[in-house]
């Protein structure tokens, strides 16, 4: 016999605190629902009726927008309020995972429009394949037929419920219906916590609020030996260095979790690997290696922007555009030529993607206090300057004369010094999610100039620069995170009409 789909009627609630209890309590029991159902289907349980169960909302309603204060004195943050009157919803999901996010948005919305917020079960309902637990497969335990009953008895993932018109500013809400509260729908999440899981080959639970991207292993390979070495030191502010494979290192003196025993290195990495040194508070560093390409960029921070971290940066390589510059020397972007073609759809090419002071200074601070150099000897060793990205690996190979626009002709017009694969993609995609962003490349190469990648020259760069470039992309972080998430997610990532949530 078939349960009824579980529902709890929507209530107001005056604390944080109570809301997200209420939004645990209805996420728990939709889980409960569908994980049961679930296995009495992979039994071979005759199932008659559909089985559904829905994600928690919350919902703000205000007579009023909310004003910031006059004051120069008064702190008051780019996020956790509406500028209208109306009526604002989003789904969620995952409040375990969430829950110092999603307490720190109700918080806000509470104390900036001092009206109470709703909770209730919605009408959108979890994909079955959302509400597996992190080590469940039981879906493979069934036959070819057996799955594909699926979608006569639970619901699919459905793709008109998970797109980014939202975060693209294409999303108008129909007549009647509310407008959102976050960037993100509860199924958009989940699907992107999955996709974690598949490329990174780690829980999500594991990402840190603080990102890194490399387009190397070598950098990876210097991350690896930091983070077991920082888990050597019993006064590391680190408490675990997490593999792929959920593989679990802690800190000298800690004791291991339970869940630590459920990690195993995989027979081979997956698709672009994470790795993290976690903090208690998340604001850790992870780092991925997103291999070479635009796709790759697009496509993990797609799916690690439903974290909502606090900044990510790319520290990579890049052919050096400029006759002036040495193999070595660093590249702090302060504006993306564009020709990566991977976001043109979402993001028009006619949006700059500004260069963010606080993650500018970080870098240059950064830069400075691990090589020493300051004043004209920063100047030499660092340039500051636009950044083109590229789609065509083999740029080099287009015609060079005779041709309405050449590479070489576009690029010294656009006033670049350096181009790589990833960094306009990554920023572009920061700038389009609101996640604070930032480029330091290092010169490996300077084909305009006849000095390609060899052997024997790659491999002195890399011994020479690869630990240095990770140890300016950590300080640079380590600086952010001093300064707190109020000075980074500032106002000049925000749109006229902007969601309530970070």
């Amino acid at each position: 016999m078939q349960r009824p789909t579980p529902f709890i009627a929507p209530e107001v609630f005056d604390t944080a605190e109570a809301a997200l209890a209420r939004v645990q309590a209805i996420y728990d029991q939709s889980l409960k629902h569908l994980r049961e159902a679930m296995r009495r289907y992979v039994a071979g349980e005759p199932m008659a009726d559909k089985v559904r169960a829905c994600y928690p909302f919350v919902r703000l309603q205000t007579t009023t927008g909310w004003v910031p204060p006059k004051s120069l004195e008064t702190e008051w943050l780019s996020y956790g309020f509406v500028a209208t009157a109306g009526r604002y919803e989003t789904t969620l999901t995952r409040p375990d995972l969430f829950a110092v996010y999603l307490r720190q948005q109700f918080a806000l919305l509470l104390a900036n429009h001092g009206v109470a917020l709703e909770v209730g079960t919605s009408q959108l309902p979890i994909p079955v394949h959302f509400s597996f637990a992190e080590n469940d497969h039981i879906e493979g335990e069934m036959s070819a037929e057996r799955r594909a009953q699926m979608r006569e008895v639970f619901d699919l993932p459905d793709l008109t419920a998970m797109d980014d018109g939202i975060a693209n500013g294409t999303y108008e809400p129909a007549p009647g219906q509310p407008a959102p509260l976050s960037l993100f729908t509860a199924p958009r999440i989940d699907y992107s916590l999955h996709r974690l899981r598949h490329y990174c080959g780690t829980n999500p639970v594991h990402f840190q609020n603080f990102v890194l991207f490399t387009n190397y292993q070598f950098y990876i390979d210097e991350f690896i030996a930091l983070g077991h070495a920082e888990m050597a030191k019993p006064d590391s502010p680190y408490v675990a260095f997490v593999e792929p494979g959920n593989v679990v290192t802690r800190r000298v003196g800690l004791s291991s979790q339970p869940e630590d025993a459920l990690g195993a290195a995989p027979p081979r990495l997956p698709q672009m690997p994470g790795y993290h040194l976690v903090r208690e508070d998340h604001s850790g560093i992870t780092m991925v290696n997103i291999g070479v390409g635009p796709a790759n960029a697009k496509t993990i921070t797609d799916h690690i922007a439903v974290l909502r971290p606090h900044s990510w940066l790319m520290l990579g390589h890049c052919a050096g555009l400029r006759t002036t510059q040495q193999l070595g020397d660093y590249v702090l972007a302060h504006a993306y030529v564009r020709e990566d073609h991977v976001l043109d759809e979402e993001l028009p090419l006619w949006v700059p993607i500004p260069a963010l002071a606080e993650i500018q200074v970080a870098l240059e601070r950064a830069v400075s206090e691990v090589t020493g150099c300051h004043g004209a000897d920063l100047k030499r060793l660092m340039r500051t300057g636009t950044v083109a990205s590229t789609d065509n690996r083999n740029w080099e190979l287009l015609p060079t004369q005779n041709a309405a626009t050449t590479p070489q002709r576009r690029f010294s017009q656009s006033r670049a010094v350096a181009l790589d694969m990833e960094s306009a993609t990554i920023a572009a995609n920061g700038f389009r999610f609101r996640v604070p962003y930032g480029t330091l490349l290092c010169v490996s190469d300077k084909p305009l100039h006849g000095e390609i990648k060899l052997p024997g020259m790659a491999n002195h760069f890399y011994r020479e620069r690869v630990n240095q470039h990770l140890q300016i992309g950590i300080r640079a972080l380590e600086l952010l995170r001093a300064a707190g998430p109020a000075q980074l997610h500032s106002r000049k990532l925000r749109s006229f009409a902007e969601v309530a949530f970070q």
